[in-house]
């Protein structure tokens, strides 16, 4: 699993012109890609890293401040540009893998006592946000 996780002080997500997700004080938002050989055990180990990654003011974490947190899936980001100009999408996942996997990563937040928002798996999201810092990480699992 990858995810690119940012540090924000608001983010929402639209779906044809709906808001379905929105997060605001300090938080992350996190876009996460599933590729072909994730699993649960992977998705449970990503949660566990969001939660207590000390990425928040004064070093904090999200567990630590109890702040929100907006999960997007997001396949392309195994999308590979290194030959010609169009990228391939090969390495993503297909929907019904990623998307009970991306849904893994959101209970396991919530067992975790997350407050977690999402964005709507395979449809098209406008993201908006305020990154804070600017802060943005790459995590892989």
């Amino acid at each position: 699993m990858r995810a690119v996780v940012q540090r924000v002080t608001e983010a929402s997500v639209k779906v044809s012109g709906r808001t379905v997700g929105e997060i605001k004080g300090p938080g992350l938002l996190v876009l996460v890609g599933v590729t072909h050989d994730d699993t649960s055990e992977k998705a449970d180990r990503l949660a566990e890293k969001l939660w207590n990654l000390r990425l928040l003011d004064d070093e904090k974490s999200c567990a630590d401040l109890n702040a929100p947190l907006l999960i997007i899936s997001q396949f392309t980001l195994y999308g590979d540009a290194r030959k010609g100009r169009r990228p391939t999408w090969q390495a993503a996942a297909p929907g019904p893998v990623a998307e009970p996997l991306v849904n893994a990563v959101v209970e396991a937040l919530r067992r975790r006592g997350a407050r977690v928002e999402t964005g709507q798996f395979g449809a098209h999201m406008l993201v908006s946000l305020v990154n804070d810092g600017p802060v943005t990480l790459i995590l892989e699992v």
